[in-house]
């Protein structure tokens, strides 16, 4: 490994000393060709990196984990996790580094961290490497999810390595660097709490809470409090992706971050016809992790979360459980009171409806969305139009026109505010075959169409002209049956 000093960037390594149990010291894998495809200089000068130098050798090196600064420690994570309900007792970053932590521009700590850099000792078959395409992938929808204006890791740089990657098909390997609040997933308690190492365990839960629930430090039972924080965190972060029709696609208890930040974004996609039951993963076959199952996950995967901390909760684990069932209890109507705030500001409804018409109006809707398969992100910005009067671009989805109709004079009686409804419906998402034609475009080398669609969903919520192929559905020529891919 090259050892080179790297005397612009400052990383400070709170993770390794705090956790040194969970924190395993290794280097990332030389790369052969480095070339980076694309880099976010947004994000790079709002944590101290000039962009200018990050294109450089030196900068590139940081990147790829090949010349990091002197005293960074990089590590590999150590986690457990459910993988599909089957629990997996040692995962932990079989393909990825922790470089370090950086601070932001409003003070906040954030780790620097790489995906495809090379095997770890937690690889166990895998190589430990990255394809272009999937990386590509993730630096798209990281970035719409934050442009969107939900919570997410986000894409730093992808730098192609020249290195050939082995999957189905031989494919150009790259590696991402991404940020984080942290990468502390409630897989990560999960290894702490096989250990029985109380010690551990107690250290990683005050670490999470300086990191990101600080509040919860002044809690008369600080670790309750920890437990609490994160599920209102998950409540209102699945909320969010249900109200603008994503699915993650491998909700793993290892995919669920402590910050309540969306991470790892493999099998990922954004629907198009709206069907509870769509699912995208190629490997989720018996539909586990279904756009409609994604809040019934959360709760399931918060409840391991609750079996982990019990230690902490109370000596006795009768009392223990009955304090995390109570605060687990709340998870649900968290979630249902975001879900439905989130739809009334969908639909533009003014403050002050009785629950129960609001509830009705929002059922209803639901249903004739099912029964008429109607594009998701296009309906809703189209009763933004019919609130102005326009009623065509949202009944022209619909096949039953009597149904909408009826559930359209219930709507537009109550007045809704369609300049309120722009801004939050958006016009753009990063629709499937969109994606598929950049990360396509990508792979062979022409980074043109990946950063046209970055552009416009760099903005989702304001319309431009001569970008009316972006806000529209899929063509009849992309078929059914999408399917993704997790790129291990």
């Amino acid at each position: 490994m090259n050892t080179r000093v790297v005397p612009a960037v400052d990383l400070g390594h709170q993770y390794a000393d705090d956790l040194p149990e969970l924190a395993l010291p290794w280097q990332a894998a030389e790369v052969p060709e480095p070339r980076p495809l694309v880099l976010n200089d947004a994000l790079a000068s709002d944590l101290g990196l000039d962009p200018d130098w990050l294109r450089t050798a030196d900068g590139v090196g940081l990147l790829t984990g090949t010349r990091v600064p002197e005293g960074a420690t990089p590590v590999a994570q150590a986690y457990a996790g459910h993988q599909f309900g089957g629990y997996s007792p040692r995962l932990g970053d079989g393909r990825a580094l922790l470089l370090g932590e950086l601070g932001d521009g409003e003070g906040r700590l954030r780790d620097l961290h790489l995906k495809g850099s090379g095997r770890t000792p937690f690889s166990r078959g895998g190589d430990g490497y990255a394809a272009v395409g999937p990386m590509l992938r993730e630096y798209v929808i990281s970035e719409a999810m934050h442009a969107l204006g939900i919570p997410t890791t986000r894409s730093l740089a992808v730098v192609a390595t020249g290195r050939e990657v082995h999957r189905e098909v031989v494919l150009p390997g790259a590696v991402l660097a991404r940020v984080a609040s942290s990468h502390l997933r409630v897989g990560t308690f999960q290894y702490a709490r096989a250990t029985d190492d109380l010690d551990l365990l107690r250290r990683l839960a005050d670490h999470a809470i300086a990191r990101h629930h600080p509040e919860a430090a002044d809690a008369e039972q600080p670790h309750l409090a920890l437990f609490e924080a994160v599920v209102a965190a998950q409540a209102s972060l699945v909320a969010q992706w249900m109200l603008v029709g994503f699915v993650h696609g491998v909700m793993n208890t290892d995919n669920m971050t402590i910050s309540g930040e969306t991470i790892d974004y493999g099998p990922c996609a954004f629907i198009d016809a709206f069907d509870p039951a769509t699912v995208f993963s190629s490997i989720d076959t018996g539909g586990r992790y279904a756009y409609g199952n994604q809040p019934v996950v959360a709760e399931w995967n918060l409840a391991r979360f609750a079996e982990a901390l019990l230690p902490l909760l109370a000596d006795e684990q009768d009392d223990a459980v009955a304090l995390a069932v109570a605060s687990l209890e709340k998870f649900r109507d968290l979630y249902s009171d975001a879900w439905k705030a989130g739809m009334h500001a969908k639909l533009g409804l003014p403050e002050g409806l009785a629950d129960a018409v609001t509830s009705a109006l929002v059922a209803d809707l639901v249903t004739l969305m099912r029964d008429n398969h109607v594009d998701h992100t296009s309906f809703f910005r189209g009763l933004g139009d019919a609130a102005r009067g326009d009623a065509a671009p949202a009944r022209g989805l619909v096949l039953d026109l009597a149904a909408y109709d009826a559930w359209a004079e219930r709507w537009l009686a109550l007045s809704p505010d369609a300049a309120a409804m722009d801004r939050v419906n958006p016009a753009y998402v990063p629709r499937n075959h969109l994606v598929e034609e950049a990360l396509a475009a990508g792979t062979d080398g022409d980074l043109a169409p990946l950063n046209q669609l970055l552009d416009v969903l760099s903005q989702p919520y304001d319309v431009r002209p001569g970008q009316e192929r972006f806000a529209e559905p899929a063509p009849e020529s992309f078929g059914t049956g999408y399917q993704t891919f997790c790129g291990t």
